[in-house]
């Protein structure tokens, strides 16, 4: 009988490649790009609006009241049933999806998917209200579009009524 033993150790494997930085590079570049181009449009759309008053969200997006709320103080908090419907245009008023087209929606304020900038938009709405907001891409469908109408990299303007605000127990 023959038996092998070996007193080796395992070696560690080296990388065959590894990333150097340069495509975040591109990305992040690319991106700034973007933003930048998007903002400077919706500066242009503010600018040409002289009847409606902007605000700008901290969350990167900038909003204005169609319909305000003075009466109510409550807006939606995490778990809180919101009942809303909103349509879904280009910066240049192509509309992309109507109202009527997307239909009454309910959502469950931070519990399911929604778009980054309507779901930060919906937090600073009072039930009642109606308010348009200019979304850049970023905050938008971004880079990979919705898939359907929206393509990639398209900033939108959405106009939002928020219908009603189910509040969670505390």
């Amino acid at each position: 009988m023959a038996f092998l033993v070996s007193c080796h150790q395992p070696q560690p494997r080296k990388p065959v490649s590894y990333q150097n930085g340069s495509f975040l590079d591109k990305s992040l570049k690319r991106n700034k790009a973007i933003l930048k181009a998007e903002e400077k449009a919706i500066f242009k759309i503010i600018e040409n609006d002289s009847s409606n008053t902007y605000y700008n969200s901290s969350d990167g997006f900038w909003y204005h009241y169609v319909q305000k709320n003075n009466s109510d103080t409550i807006t939606p908090q995490f778990g809180d049933q919101v009942t809303f419907t909103y349509n879904l245009r280009t910066f240049s008023e192509d509309t992309i999806y109507t109202m009527a087209e997307i239909g009454q929606r309910k959502y469950l304020m931070d519990q399911q998917r929604l778009m980054t900038g309507l779901r930060e938009g919906l937090k600073i709405m009072k039930a009642g209200e109606q308010v348009t907001f200019l979304f850049p891409s970023s905050r938008a469908y971004g880079f990979y579009g919705d898939k359907k109408r929206i393509g990639s990299d398209v900033p939108l303007k959405a106009t939002v009524i928020l219908k009603s605000i189910k509040q969670t127990e505390r």
